[in-house]
């Protein structure tokens, strides 16, 4: 079912209309044959670029959509509930453009954002390696600074979209310490980069996640973005709106396995009435539909105090674990609610089921989320 949105303008409500149509139309009838052969979607992104819903949240100067961030979480959501691999890759491309948006000079934003915001490049967040996930301070690879530019040696894990994507936010080590990471606006292609086998995943299927291999690549100077060890605190600044970013996707997954849910229910008859007619099940559906309706109302509340101007890291933290949390439970729920057709391939739940997993694992795990949060109360 369509899901009865509160937006702040007309604008946004075509928005809304047009995504919709889109996931519909390119999203909805590719996801299962994708995701099950395991192939990527092959000029998805660009039909995504050419709608405008790859830079909704940057300024329209650049090629953005100049919309605030409670506007474009919805449009990653309704992207979600179609085909989450998309949405969190749509998501990813995004967080990658942010250092550069945010961080970067005039003269970088003006040669390199415009294509990125448009789609003509997609983006990969490049920041865990092997043994440094939730503990970034632990980098290890190595940026060294020479006369022609950045020389990059090191390994990088865990990233989405890797080898496909045509740029990368590169976090690498400059120098020692908490302040030696610095940010890199890294190409896609270079001498002396390659990617591992993409890794053999749980669910999110059809957009690859692999390591990285930089083998002394040469990175121009000017592709630094920001001040050399400043890295630490542009991604760290960048993993908030990133978090929004799951929090909404994790929701729109957790739409869909409900809208499932309710569909079989007033479908599937036992006893002689519909299973949603049982109020056992119709109790399981209520509690399913709460978690999704506060899911959405915590990633609006943080993305409206972002709109604002205001503080929202421990309001991202919770949205990115109230909501991936509920997507977990829902689409379990899901497949309990179709029985032993749902864990079946017959239907979509089980798919949402795997993939809700990792929702509480990246972007910072749900632990590192509560982590942050109890932070927040030390004075």
């Amino acid at each position: 079912m369509s899901v009865d949105r509160l937006l702040p303008t007309q604008e946004a409500e075509d928005l809304i209309a047009l995504t919709r149509e889109i996931a519909d139309k390119e999203l909805a009838t590719r996801v299962d044959q994708h995701e099950r052969q395991e192939t990527y979607p092959e000029g998805l992104f660009s039909i995504l670029g050419e709608a405008g819903l790859l830079g909704l949240p940057y300024p329209e100067e650049f090629g953005g959509g100049g919309q605030p961030y409670e506007v474009y979480l919805q449009v990653l959501e309704e992207l979600a509930a179609r085909w989450a691999a998309v949405a969190v890759a749509t998501s990813v491309h995004g967080l990658a453009c942010f250092p550069l948006a945010t961080f970067g000079t005039e003269e970088q934003r003006q040669r390199w954002l415009p294509g990125m915001l448009a789609g003509e490049t997609v983006g990969g967040y490049s920041l865990s390696e092997p043994q440094a996930g939730s503990d970034a301070a632990a980098l290890t690879c190595r940026a060294e600074k020479e006369t022609d530019g950045y020389r990059i040696t090191g390994t990088k894990a865990w990233i989405t979209h890797g080898g496909r994507a045509d740029f990368y936010a590169l976090f690498a080590r400059t120098s020692e310490g908490g302040h030696g990471v610095s940010c890199l606006l890294a190409p896609g292609r270079a001498d002396g980069l390659s990617f591992g086998k993409p890794e053999e995943k749980m669910g999110l299927h059809a957009i690859p996640t692999t390591t990285a291999h930089w083998d002394g690549a040469l990175i121009d100077h000017d592709r630094l973005i920001g001040a050399e060890g400043q890295g630490l605190q542009i991604a760290f600044s960048a993993l908030d709106s990133g978090r929004l970013g799951i929090a909404a996707c994790a929701t729109g997954l957790a739409q869909a396995a409900l809208d499932a849910a309710v569909d079989y229910a007033n479908e599937r008859t036992t006893f002689g009435k519909k299973i949603i007619d049982h109020q056992g099940l119709g109790f399981l559906l209520a509690d399913m539909a709460a978690a999704v309706d506060s899911a959405r109302a915590t990633y609006l509340d943080a993305a409206r105090r972002r709109d604002l101007g205001r503080s929202y890291s421990r309001q991202a933290s919770v949205a990115k674990l109230v909501a991936t949390d509920a997507a977990m439970k829902v689409t379990t729920d899901a497949v309990q609610v179709l029985g032993g057709y749902g864990y079946t391939r017959d239907f979509p739940v089980e798919r949402y089921m795997r993939e809700a997993k990792i929702m509480q694992i990246f972007e910072g795990t749900n632990q590192i989320q509560r982590l942050v949060i109890s932070r927040s109360f030390a004075r």
